[in-house]
């Protein structure tokens, strides 16, 4: 039985939108950008969604928002919520997207996982808010944990559990990985996190995500020590290669 939040008394802290959206979900997007996360990628562009502030919306105003843009979704697109970390507010999510549902939205989740708990109140809360949620877009940033760890400032084995739990639901993922030279392209992992997608089974797309230092102007004005200056991109050798141990192109249910 779903959660009674509320409704419009919870509000969410929002970043920023995007109305036209093409890479966070299938069809055109209106993405909600939430703020805060418990993560501190080395790779993060966006690190102004760590901490507070944003602006506060009830989840009626921002569907109402949303909604202006749908003669825009045509029969594939919808909306999808990013961040940050978009399950750190998972109450003014759920509502959010019942109201997305009542009108026959489709709705995504782009989460790095972390909040992911068994604690019986939060999975409550988490079942209920799958009800609403038609596909979870989710990272895998490093197979072992300890290599999470420096990279991210967590472990991951909730983040696995995660996986695991939406498989056995049913809901439909995207899986995606940055690859990130010397960091995130060990090929030993990826196998491994190739090992791991294909035990899951609802999984219909992977995607690999090439770094890039568009985050270091960001780093820079919050007065933060940006670790990655020397790292360049990836060559497209190497994207191929990873390409091709997480065998992406077996992954192609998102588009029939």
């Amino acid at each position: 039985m779903a959660y009674n939040y509320g409704r419009d008394e919870v509000k969410g802290s929002v970043h920023s939108l995007e109305t036209f959206g093409l890479v966070d979900g299938p069809g055109v997007r209106f993405v909600v950008f939430m703020q805060g996360c418990a993560l501190r990628c080395k790779y993060c562009h966006n690190p102004e969604t760590w901490a507070g502030g944003g602006s506060l919306w009830t989840p009626n105003q921002l569907f109402d928002k949303a909604w202006r843009y749908h003669a825009y979704w045509k029969s594939n697109g919808g909306i999808t919520v990013s961040g940050g970390e978009p399950l750190l507010q998972i109450e003014f999510l759920t509502e959010f997207f019942r109201l997305a549902k009542k009108k026959g939205v489709h709705t995504a989740i782009d989460t790095a996982g972390q909040p992911f708990s068994r604690d019986e109140e939060w999975f409550e809360k988490f079942n209920t808010l799958m009800e609403y949620t038609d596909l979870v877009i989710l990272d895998i940033k490093d197979w072992d944990n300890e290599s999470h760890i420096r990279l991210t400032g967590k472990g991951n084995d909730n983040i696995k559990d995660l996986a695991r739990c939406l498989s056995n639901m049913g809901k439909p993922m995207w899986i995606r990985h940055v690859l990130v030279p010397e960091l995130t392209d060990n090929e030993d992992d990826l196998r491994s996190i190739s090992d791991f997608i294909s035990s899951l089974k609802t999984v219909e797309r992977v995607e690999i995500l090439p770094y890039h230092a568009f985050g270091m102007p960001s780093w820079e004005r919050l007065g933060l020590d940006y670790k990655l200056k020397e790292t360049q991109a990836p060559s497209e050798e190497s994207v191929k290669r990873a390409e091709e141990l997480l065998h992406t192109a077996d992954y192609t249910a998102w588009q029939k």
